[in-house]
């Protein structure tokens, strides 16, 4: 399916011209366009284009999910997402109140918290170092030397929040793998097709380190908005399959988050948009 309803509020656009124009060189803007399946695309001239636009949507997240409920629940990822995020979020964190914030990983590396492969160590450098969320409202890991063992003190610490209700996030914060894959939901993994847990471990990652823990899809699906971030030419192939451009079978991880009440997010920038 391909996009049929583009939204583009640029400082080089006029209502008169009938195609999009380049931005002058070395402006940072960002354009959004909707596709038929309602995913919502964010194209971003450079890359704090994309922190920016992503750290804004968060903020505005945060604001309504406080103002509703008293509280902003986020699960976040590992990988370039934290530090894409800093970028952001430094511009927008004073008018952001971090101590509602309740944040969960939506994926998590079976190892130490101090670990370099741990995804809690990533945010906590290039974000909880710099704001102030509560420590008792960052949930992490148990480490135990048994994934299994992680991912039920994982679903326990989730239910302290929504007791026996299926979790529903505010927001969750996504990357994608090269290979399609988000969260620790690879290609081909038996994991794609869990639907019981609310938390699975996996000990067999086709990516290091190989014990982890995942939110399923259940829960990822649940949520009331998904972001993704991909940036790079290495991307570019894949978002023609994760926004329904082309179809593929089976369907990539990514390309299979679709909350049944939600609204997903991408936000990407011109590399990773070269072939849409």
């Amino acid at each position: 399916m391909r996009n049929v309803c583009y939204v583009i509020l640029l400082p080089w656009w006029s209502s008169s011209q009938q195609q999009q124009q380049h931005p002058p060189t070395g402006t940072m803007t960002t354009r959004v366009n909707t596709y038929e399946n309602g995913k919502v695309v964010h194209i971003g001239s450079t890359g704090d284009a994309v922190g920016s636009a992503v750290a804004k949507l968060v903020a505005e997240l945060s604001h309504d999910a406080i103002a509703k409920s008293g509280r902003f629940t986020v699960a976040l990822s590992g990988g370039s997402l934290p530090k894409i995020l800093e970028k952001g979020l430094s511009s927008l964190k004073d008018g952001v109140d971090f101590s509602k914030w309740h944040v969960f990983f939506a994926d998590e590396r079976v190892v130490p918290l101090d670990h370099a492969d741990s995804n809690y160590l990533a945010c906590h450098d290039a974000l909880f170092q710099h704001v102030s969320i509560p420590s008792s409202q960052i949930y992490t890991i148990a480490f135990h030397d048994d994934p299994a063992v992680v991912a039920q003190d994982y679903t326990r610490q989730l239910s302290q929040l929504w007791g026996s209700e299926l979790p529903r996030f505010d927001v969750i914060l996504l990357g994608m793998g090269p290979d399609g894959h988000t969260c620790s939901l690879f290609p081909g993994h038996v994991l794609l097709n869990e639907s019981a847990l609310w938390v699975a471990s996996i000990s067999d990652s086709p990516k290091p380190p190989p014990k982890r823990i995942t939110l399923t899809y259940p829960v990822v699906n649940n949520a009331a908005a998904v972001a993704f971030v991909a940036t790079g030419e290495s991307k570019a192939p894949l978002m023609r399959h994760v926004l329904g451009v082309e179809d593929q079978t089976p369907p990539l991880p990514a390309a299979r988050v679709l909350p049944t009440a939600g609204q997903v997010h991408w936000f990407i920038d011109e590399a990773a948009a070269a072939k849409l």
